[in-house]
């Protein structure tokens, strides 16, 4: 590890508090000097570490700055075995990620960005990923025995994960639109991209990389102009640390209910917090698009529908719109 990577995590341990430069060079093994110079990276970097002499470096308590160690402090439980990289940008988490796994990488690998430069959500769409205000990351798991039905709970793991960690933030008025947007105050504030590879003979799922994309504050320079009666963020100003607590509180519930994934405890949750249940939806289907009340969310998260026409269905995929009520 690098002395400005170990700076990182002394800075994140100490957040708000001064440190010698004497201290750190000692807890480092490194010289007064080595620390200066990481002092300086880390600030061209972005991190606000302010310097006073006879008292050291503060990193400030309202940075904002993504790092592996700033997510690590807040994860818990089987969120802790997981193995972190943070980049603060890359074309593609869900790409890195895929490429890492068919080289052999072992269930747990996470990486995070704070920008991607392709970033992609269903259907190949792109996906919108500024920097500094958006949060990425892909995840890496390989369930054992999975078929493609089962697999596709992995999303609505997901959703649910990612809904729960921004209630757990303080933010009100969030709920999941079927099967992967996370909504905030009547807009998209986040979206799930699951990608799997199958084994060709057995048919069961070899592995899947879950990516999540969060708009975390407002871009600097507004949302695409296709987005902005869609899109919004989770909060509308800077909050100190919010990336990595934000980061964490996602994982730290994704690795929970993967735990105990065979019991599906995650599909209570996603009920309760579905924006569509008993909802009248618009249906798009290859024919067009077909009205539809929603009566539920069966075990394997398939949307019932009725057609206006009193047809019955249950979807297993696809796209539906409904209208959302946003708060300005």
């Amino acid at each position: 590890m690098s002395t400005k990577e170990n700076l990182i995590r002394l800075f994140e341990t100490h957040k708000g508090a001064y440190v010698s430069g004497e201290e750190a060079a000692r807890e480092l093994g490194v010289t007064r000097a080595a620390v200066w110079k990481g002092v300086q990276a880390l600030r061209t970097e972005g991190y606000p570490i302010a310097s006073v002499p006879n008292k050291g470096y503060c990193l400030s308590e309202t940075a904002d700055v993504l790092s592996e160690p700033g997510v690590r402090k807040f994860l818990r439980g089987a969120a802790r075995a997981l193995e972190l990289e943070v980049q603060p940008e890359v074309d593609s988490t869900n790409t890195q990620v895929r490429e890492w796994a068919n080289a052999g990488a072992p269930e747990g690998r996470v990486l995070l960005a704070g920008r991607q430069t392709a970033g992609r959500g269903r259907y190949g769409r792109a996906f919108d990923s500024p920097a500094e205000t958006g949060l990425y990351l892909s995840l890496l798991l390989r369930p054992q025995g999975w078929t493609p039905q089962e697999a596709t709970q992995l999303t609505a793991m997901a959703a649910t994960a990612l809904c729960e960690a921004i209630q757990a933030m303080g933010v009100d008025d969030v709920g999941i639109k079927w099967v992967n947007d996370v909504y905030v105050r009547g807009r998209k504030a986040g979206g799930i991209l699951t990608e799997a590879s199958f084994g060709m003979e057995s048919g069961l799922l070899e592995y899947a990389v879950l990516g999540v994309g969060i708009h975390v504050y407002p871009p600097k320079e507004g949302f695409a102009p296709e987005l902005r009666k869609i899109a919004g963020p989770v909060f509308e100003r800077p909050e100190g640390g919010a990336k990595n607590q934000l980061a964490a509180e996602f994982l730290n519930r994704m690795m929970a209910y993967y735990a105990q994934r065979n019991a599906c405890v995650h599909l209570a949750s996603y009920r309760k917090n579905s924006l569509v249940q008993g909802k009248t939806v618009r249906v798009l289907t290859p024919a067009g698009e077909r009205e539809a009340v929603v009566r539920g969310i069966d075990k394997r998260c398939r949307l019932l529908v009725t057609y206006m026409d009193g047809t019955e269905d249950c979807l297993t995929y696809g796209e539906i719109r409904i209208r959302m009520e946003t708060t300005e």
